[in-house]
C-alpha cells in the first residue's frame, strides 16, 4: 500500500509541482494551502509523512509542528520542513522536525529524503 504524504504550502506552484513528483512515485498525496488545516487533515487521513512549509499566512509551519508535537497522538509522525528562510533549519529543528530541505530544492534530493524519512518510520 502506498505512503501516504500530506503536503502544506501557501505556495500553489510549489505545492502542485512536489504533488505531482510524489503522486508520480506512487504515493497518495493531500495537498494543503491553508495551515490551519493540518491538524483536522492529519487527524482524518492520518499520513504516514507531513512536509510543511515554515512560511505561512495565519499559522506558520513551526507553530503547526508544535502543535502536532504536542498531541500524543502526533507526536511521532515523521514531518519534514521546507522553506526559503536562511534560519529556517534551526527554526524548524528546535519545534520538532525529522528533517529539514532548503528552497529551492532539488525534487531527486527531496524524493530521497522524503523515502528516508518513511523507511525510518
Amino acid at each position: 500500500m502506498a505512503a501516504k504524504i500530506l503536503i502544506c504550502d501557501d505556495d500553489e506552484g510549489i505545492l502542485d509541482l512536489v504533488e505531482l513528483v510524489l503522486k508520480e512515485e506512487g504515493y497518495e498525496v493531500i495537498p494543503e494551502l491553508n495551515s490551519l488545516n493540518v491538524a483536522n487533515l492529519v487527524g482524518s487521513e492520518n499520513p504516514d509523512l507531513v512536509v510543511l512549509d515554515l512560511w505561512m499566512p495565519v499559522l506558520s509551519g513551526d507553530q503547526v509542528l508544535r502543535n502536532l508535537r504536542k498531541d500524543p497522538t502526533t507526536k511521532n509522525l515523521p514531518v519534514m520542513v521546507i522553506s526559503a528562510s536562511g534560519d529556517g533549519k534551526a527554526i524548524a529543528m528546535n519545534a520538532g522536525a525529522n528533517d529539514f530541505i532548503p528552497k529551492p530544492f532539488d525534487l531527486d534530493h527531496l524524493l530521497g529524503r522524503v523515502k528516508a524519512l518513511l523507511e525510518a518510520a
